[in-house]
């Protein structure tokens, strides 16, 4: 049954049945909001700027880099009420049983990855400004006490599962939206307009450049988990309405709070390189003693409101992959590996934007090939709903491989992989490889247009193989 109120979810990856699905899809812009109502959303804005642009090439690619991507998560999502099952398990029809492990494990390091980043930036953030208020709350043992409580909070909340994350969700919303109000009424002040509207136009491919890392970190990073929100609601939902208020309450804080980024930025150049270190804490540089504690507990609900889905989505993923345990000892061994990543994170690791970009360049392009060819095969194949029991066996009518779809996101990912570039140059090392030199350190690399090139050559790939070397077995929906 769809669980309710405060007890733990016993769900994992099984079916859902439209006798226990209930809401609305309205229910979802709550969890997708909150997930990233986060003051990270401001640092976009300064990484985008960063990349060179002028005052409305940075705009247009925070709105096209939120809007293309999160619109991705809002399809997957419509695939969550048509089976009532999370995203990659839904994975395996177009993958097929065993051949949707690739991707599964994929997506499994891209969450792990993002909930270790945000409890991260939240503990940063909390050394940064308790710092301010006094010298001697600046050590690793403050930090160390802060890592543990966000962390415990984190896991805690994924452990209970879809019905909390939902109530608290909305807590953390209305908490952040008064919050953000208040600091934007304070910095206001601090921007120069005059000074935003002289920044120097950058060339179209470090605008493109900028789109993919939007992309990248905003909609492509959450691609993955559209269905695990949606799978409770009724077959019957209309799916215009699930995907439009996915997208809508994915998006609009994120758009919003990057213009305010960049105009930040453009008004305080030295930003830029602050937040490559510690993004948060470099927005509480310009702010007032008496609001810093308000901002200090707005910005790590933030980032442990999207902290927390990361956490119960790879929870699901980790079932998904194989592993026979329930859902709440899955969400405590990624809890795990996010207290060791986090620990790296926090106190060995020099610098933040560097390795931070090279992650969401990586796993964007595979998640971007994964993402094509699961919508192409909603689209393509599963009009008629999904072979709900099927996707439980390799002996089903998906079967145990399905050479399509595994190919497609192969050869995407490769050639995806092959044309993007990083800033880390230990990370830059192996990727770029089908670029020439010049091509590297010129405007494609800088453009990143390997993430476009893995979302269409994994779509077109999948759709010609599923349509003729490897069709389906089967468009059985039940």
């Amino acid at each position: 049954m769809t669980p309710q109120g405060w007890e733990v979810e016993q769900t994992g990856i099984e079916h859902v049945p439209d006798s226990a699905r209930r809401g609305s899809p309205r229910d979802l812009f709550w969890p997708w909001a909150a997930a990233n109502l986060s003051f990270f959303g401001i640092a976009y804005g300064v990484y985008i700027v960063g990349f060179g642009l002028n005052l409305w090439q940075s705009l247009v690619a925070a709105l096209v880099g939120a809007l293309a991507s999160f619109a991705l998560v809002g399809l997957v999502a419509v695939a969550g009420t048509r089976a009532g099952a999370p995203t990659m398990t839904l994975g395996r029809a177009p993958y097929g049983y065993h051949g949707n492990k690739l991707p599964t494990l994929f997506s499994y390091i891209s969450l792990v990855g993002w909930e270790t980043v945000l409890v991260s930036l939240a503990t940063l953030a909390t050394g940064t400004v308790l710092g301010r208020l006094s010298g001697g709350l600046a050590g690793n043992g403050v930090l160390a006490v802060a890592f543990a409580l966000i962390a415990l909070i984190t896991i805690v909340v994924g452990v209970y599962g879809y019905a909390v994350i939902l109530r608290v969700q909305r807590w953390f919303t209305w908490a952040f939206v008064a919050m953000t109000a208040v600091y934007f009424a304070i910095m206001l002040p601090k921007l120069d307009l005059t000074a935003a509207a002289a920044l120097p136009a950058g060339s179209t491919a470090s605008l493109f450049g900028a789109i993919a890392l939007t992309a990248s970190g905003l909609g492509l990073g959450w691609v993955n988990c559209g269905a695990d929100y949606s799978r409770y609601l009724p077959r019957s939902s209309a799916p215009a309405a699930v995907a439009g208020w996915t997208t809508f309450g994915a998006s609009s804080a994120p758009i919003v709070l990057m213009f305010f980024g960049v105009l930040l930025t453009a008004s305080n150049p030295g930003l830029a390189e602050a937040a490559g270190a510690d993004p948060v804490g470099a927005l509480a540089a310009p702010l007032p003693t008496w609001f810093l504690v308000p901002y200090l507990i707005t910005a790590v609900l933030g980032f442990v409101a999207g902290a927390i889905m990361d956490i119960y989505s790879s929870g699901l993923n980790l079932l998904a992959l194989g592993l026979r345990v329930p859902r709440t000892l899955a969400v405590l061994i990624d809890g795990v590996l996010m207290l060791l990543g986090g620990a790296y994170i926090v106190f060995f690791a020099p610098d933040f934007f560097g390795p931070f970009q090279a992650f969401l360049i990586s796993i964007g392009v595979v998640m971007a090939s994964w993402a094509a060819v699961f919508l192409v095969d909603l689209l393509l194949h599963r009009g008629g709903g999904y072979a709900e029991s099927n996707l439980y066996r390799p002996s089903g009518v998906h079967g145990a491989l399905n050479p399509a779809g595994v190919t497609s996101l192969v050869v995407a990912s490769v050639i995806g992989l092959g044309t993007v570039t990083s800033f880390d140059p230990n990370v830059a090392k192996v990727l770029g490889y089908l670029l020439t030199d010049a091509a590297r350190a010129g405007s494609v690399g800088a453009s990143n247009l390997g993430v476009f090139l893995a979302f269409g050559v994994a779509g077109v790939l999948y759709a010609v193989l599923s349509t003729t070397v490897w069709r389906p077995r089967s468009r059985v929906t039940r």
